[in-house]
């Protein structure tokens, strides 16, 4: 790590006496281990949001998965950008033009889940669980490359 720069919670966790042995392997895979860790906290998210708004409330699929995207995508941005891909800007442009990128790239791929949990459970009859966890993981992987190219992209 450069003098200049600033460690985080998670940078300062892996400096601890006994994780400090993985410190090496985690300033080489930061982002991609940051990005599995929030991505996971976000797959449980969605999964458990919309296992409760389908089995206690009852909401039709596409609506259910569209309330869980807007609450996770509020998550998400927050931690991607704070996180996983340094997304810090200089100005309030900068930071609408980044929330607007982040946002369009998660309504792209929104599209590609409702159409997959459509397609596969609504039309096919497909289980309505293992079509949405197959869904989200095509997601969290568009979500990636969206973010990474995209997105956050650094120093252009």
């Amino acid at each position: 790590m450069e003098a200049t720069e600033k460690k985080d919670i998670f940078d300062r966790i892996m400096a601890l006496p006994v994780l400090n042995i993985f410190e090496p392997f985690y300033k080489k895979y930061k982002e991609a281990l940051l990005y599995l860790f929030f991505g996971g906290l976000a797959f449980f998210l969605s999964i458990f949001l919309y296992w409760f708004m389908s089995a206690v409330m009852h909401l039709n699929a596409l609506v259910n998965n569209t309330i869980d995207w807007i609450i996770c995508v509020a998550f998400q941005f927050f931690t991607n950008r704070t996180w996983v891909f340094d997304g810090k800007v200089e100005s309030t442009e900068e930071f609408l033009k980044q929330a607007k990128d982040f946002t369009l790239g998660r309504v792209f791929t929104l599209v590609v889940e409702n159409a997959i949990i459509f397609i596969f459970f609504t039309n096919l009859g497909f289980k309505e669980m293992p079509v949405k966890l197959v869904a989200t993981f095509v997601v969290i992987v568009l979500n990636y490359v969206i973010s990474k190219l995209f997105v956050f992209k650094k120093g252009e």
